[in-house]
Formats: structure tokens, sequence, C-alpha cells
């Protein structure tokens, strides 16, 4: 996967960051919350004792989520599974994409993953043959809730602090459609024009009517974050439509997907 910036350095880097950047400790926080207002730079993170780094950012309008310190990912690999268990809640497997740091993951859904992470408290984080083959790696860490530096780098990017979507996440299995549903025309997006990254992704949330077609989507995470690859989704993504199996629903549901990018 190629970054604009090696996401595993820029959080090595503002962990000791000094200089331009400034860090506010906010008396209701306790994740630590650093900005750079010239480069439109909003990051909250914390360090466990296990050595995991966990940080929430917003960079000029582009919003992600970070892991620093697993296990090195083999080489060759993109996307890693883990599974997370916040709280009392039930776990469940998120994807995460592989930076240039092998031991660093940014999530697909960066946003959902931070609201859940406002609350704080136990969180389980299982990586697969983390602790070598067909041997689980599992953190069990104890998280101090945030009271306001992960919602500042939530509201930087515009994305709400509660979102009633995040229930159906669940819902949505890995074809990115919920129990009854199938693509009827499946979105067909066209590379970026001019484009000077030879690959990317985007990873997309919409809302399907009824009716079959797809409304309020947004882009959760893409990269690289100047490709032009989300925007490219968005507009592929007014002419899909789903359909459904048995009776037509009467309330809209959830879905999600992910589009990979590679120039021929």
């Amino acid at each position: 996967m190629r970054l604009v910036v090696p996401i595993g350095a820029a959080v090595a880097g503002f962990l000791c960051a000094g200089g331009a950047l400034a860090q506010d400790a906010p008396a209701d926080a306790d994740w630590d919350l650093v900005k750079d207002e010239a480069k439109k730079t909003t990051i909250a993170y914390v360090t466990t004792t296990a050595g995991l780094s966990i940080a929430t950012r917003c960079v000029n309008g582009g919003y992600s989520a970070l892991l620093v310190g697993l296990p090195e990912t083999p080489r060759r690999t993109k996307t890693r599974p883990l599974r997370l268990t916040f709280r009392d809640e039930e776990g469940s497997e998120w994807r995460w994409n592989v930076t240039t740091d092998r031991t660093a993951v940014v999530a697909d859904f960066p946003a959902p993953f931070a609201r859940e992470l406002r609350q704080g408290g136990r969180l389980q984080i299982v990586v697969p043959d983390g602790a070598g083959p067909g041997q689980n790696l599992r953190y069990d860490l104890e998280l101090p809730a945030s009271g306001s530096a992960i919602d500042q780098t939530l509201s930087a990017c515009d994305r709400p602090l509660v979102d009633p979507r995040d229930l159906e996440l669940d819902a949505i299995a890995e074809d990115g459609l919920q129990v009854g549903m199938r693509w009827e025309r499946r979105i067909r997006p066209t590379y970026p024009f001019r484009s000077r990254y030879a690959e990317g992704f985007a990873v997309t949330t919409c809302v399907a009517q009824p009716d079959g077609t797809l409304r309020d989507c947004v882009i959760e995470t893409e990269h690289p974050g100047d490709g032009r690859f989300g925007e490219a989704v968005l507009k592929a993504a007014r002419n899909a439509t789903v359909a459904y199996d048995g009776d037509q629903p009467t309330a809209p549901r959830m879905m999600a997907f992910r589009v990979n990018f590679i120039m021929q």
C-alpha cells in the first residue's frame, strides 16, 4: 500500500512532538491531544503499558484511527483482521490496513472506532498469528475515557460524536450487505483522472433505500488521502442499486463496501 506519509513514523513523531506542535492537556480528558493548525492536524493518542499506541486523527479533512506497536505484519500483506471487544460488549472482527511501518495499521472504520474509544474502559484486541503461526496474541487493555481529546479529532473532520448507524455495522456481512440484500447494479467507479498514484482504496458506508437506491454515502477512510479515490466512489454510487430477497423492506438499511483501485 502506498501512503503519502509513513503513518507509523508520523505517530512516532507526534508521540515525541515538540517545536511547531502544540500539545494540550484538557482537564476532563486523559488522552493526549496534539494540534498543528498550519497543517490542519488534530491527533488524540494514548500509549499503553503493553507498548501499543492508539490514536485517532484528523489531517486536512481526512479522518483515521491507528494502532502502532503490533507484531510485525508479514510482507506483501495489505490488510490485517483484528478481533476487538469493547467493555462487556460482544467481540467482533474489524479489518485494518497495514502501513509502510509493518507494526502499524489503519482502521477501515475509524470514526466508529473512535466513538467506542471515547467511553474508555476495557479493550481486548486479538491478533491472529500474532504470537507465531497458529498462535493468537491477546492485548487486554484498560483505557482512560476521553472527555475532550477524541471529540476534538471527530469535530475537526465534521464527524458526529454519536452516530446511530454504528449500531448496524455488526449486521453487515463480509460482502458489505446485510442478510437478504444483493447487488442489482454494482458500483463501478472510474479510476481518478490523472491520478499520481498507482493504487489506492476507499471504504464507504451508504444507506440503501427500500427502492434499492443508495443515499447518504460517507467515505469512512481512503488512502492516499489526496488520491481522489473517495470522490470517484461517491460519484459511482449514484448509479448503483441493490435488490432484496423476499418482501421489500419498509425502512432504509445500512451497507458498507471497500473499493480497491489498481492502475493497469
